[in-house]
């Protein structure tokens, strides 16, 4: 029993709580090291947990890192999915509303910086990493809000306010239009860009997917 003088022991830490600690930890070591030179023993002592710990949850390094990568990217789909129904689900000034949807889209740079880190670490080791793996990835976060956004465009396009004939296609115009340049010129949210700059690269990304995607008039 512990005497009045004397500090009350810490709460074990329960098993859910542990294993978020772990993928956190190892979203952050694997974001600053990348796959190849990450260690367990790194991702236990930054989780604060036992490299055995990590063991009873993970098999090893690739399953928890697969873990991470599509549990990062997931939670980033989701953002952007509420970005784009915010912003779509109804429009009342398109240009405005796509403008106002682009900044909200590469913010997701900053937003999620922990998770851009790790993407960096995944593009400059994508030849060396299982590409089921990759494509894991990619079907959880990028390819699934693109899908959305290609939805999103069709609805416009049957409403009259786009004339997009391949809805999808229309989708990864606007994204390169309005994220290409700030991802770049970012390093993919490294060296964050000036908000007026990001929003004259917005704005002008959007001002050109108009004049390719705006409906065209009644003859």
């Amino acid at each position: 029993m512990t005497s009045r003088n004397e500090a009350a022991p810490a709460p074990r830490r329960g098993l859910a709580e542990k294993r978020q600690a772990i993928t956190r930890a190892a979203r952050t070591v694997f974001g600053r090291d990348g796959y190849s030179r990450a260690s367990i023993d790194a991702i236990a002592a930054e989780a604060g947990v036992s490299t055995r710990t990590i063991y009873n949850h993970f098999a090893g390094k690739e399953l928890l890192f697969r873990t991470v990568v599509q549990e990062s990217a997931g939670e980033v789909s989701d953002a952007q999915l509420d970005v784009i129904e915010r912003h779509l689900a109804k429009v009342t000034d398109l240009e405005t509303d796509l403008v106002t949807l682009g900044l909200d889209w590469v913010a997701a740079l900053t937003t999620f910086a922990d998770h851009f880190a790790l993407v960096r670490q995944i593009n400059a080791e994508a030849a060396h990493l299982p590409k089921d793996l990759l494509d894991a990835w990619q079907a959880t976060g990028p390819r699934r809000a693109m899908i959305e956004l290609g939805i999103r465009f069709g609805e416009l396009a049957d409403q009259g306010l786009m004339d997009a004939p391949d809805p999808a296609r229309a989708a990864q115009h606007f994204v390169l239009l309005v994220g290409s340049e700030v991802t770049q010129r970012s390093y993919w949210g490294a060296h964050p860009l000036a908000p007026s700059e990001t929003e004259e690269i917005v704005t002008a990304g959007v001002q050109a997917f108009l004049r390719a995607y705006a409906a065209r008039p009644a003859r």
